[in-house]
């Protein structure tokens, strides 16, 4: 099966172009990149011009980025990265002969966020146990499904928050995911910048409510006032 990988962007010049040189070997082997651009006022799209096989532009909004992407893509497998995330070497054969062997339909890989504060590691342990347990995949951990199951499932859900979480809970009740041990690093720039417990504490809330049933325009409208 062939792969495309899909990169969601928006004012990502900062790291596209690490993301992208991560890529390489996959691509010297076969695999599509598409990058999604939402609507980038910055060289995001000149940078990504360089190393992408195709760069879109579609409406701003993560989910609905990945599902244009996924539509002009030609891989029989659809792997959805984040513009500020480099995934582990030979991700391409993991993701795709991991799903033959394995005769799965979707996966994930586990996660590390890149950064100083000791706290990072412990947030990604818990993210990948809760992973494991759950069967729920989030965006850091490079989702990967087969072409047939993304166009069965009807790909990501058009809402402002939570699609990744959404996406995976309608794969999950379909078939439980591969989950690869094998690190994606993203950047820790959100805990970071905005205060570890305070983000931690902020997506809890959300995911929390979630959940129990808010509607995810309510949340997205949360997350832009609350968040630090």
């Amino acid at each position: 099966m062939s792969l495309s990988v899909i990169i969601p962007c928006l004012n990502e010049a900062e790291h596209i172009r690490a993301t992208l040189a991560s890529l390489e070997r996959a691509r010297s082997r076969g695999a599509e990149i598409v990058v999604v651009d939402g609507g980038s006022d910055d060289d995001t799209i000149a940078l990504a011009t360089e190393r992408a096989d195709l760069v879109v532009s579609a409406p701003r909004g993560r989910a609905r980025q990945m599902n244009a992407g996924a539509a002009r893509a030609k891989g029989d497998v659809l792997l959805f990265l984040h513009a500020d995330s480099r995934p582990p070497p030979d991700f391409d054969s993991m993701a795709v002969d991991g799903l033959a062997a394995a005769a799965k339909q979707w996966g994930r890989f586990d996660v590390s966020i890149d950064g100083g504060h000791p706290l990072l590691p412990i947030i990604a342990a818990a993210v990948n146990l809760r992973s494991r347990a759950t069967g729920i995949a989030t965006g850091d951990q490079a989702i990967f499904v087969t072409r047939a199951l993304f166009e069965a499932t009807g790909g990501f859900p058009d809402i402002p928050l939570m699609e990744d979480v959404a996406f995976s809970t309608s794969l999950r009740r379909l078939h439980r995911p591969l989950c690869v041990a094998n690190r994606v690093s993203t950047s820790g720039r959100r805990w970071e910048t905005h205060g570890i417990a305070r983000t931690v504490l902020l997506m809890w809330r959300l995911r929390l409510a979630y959940w129990l049933g808010a509607s995810p325009h309510d949340l997205a409208r949360r997350y832009a006032i609350h968040k630090p």
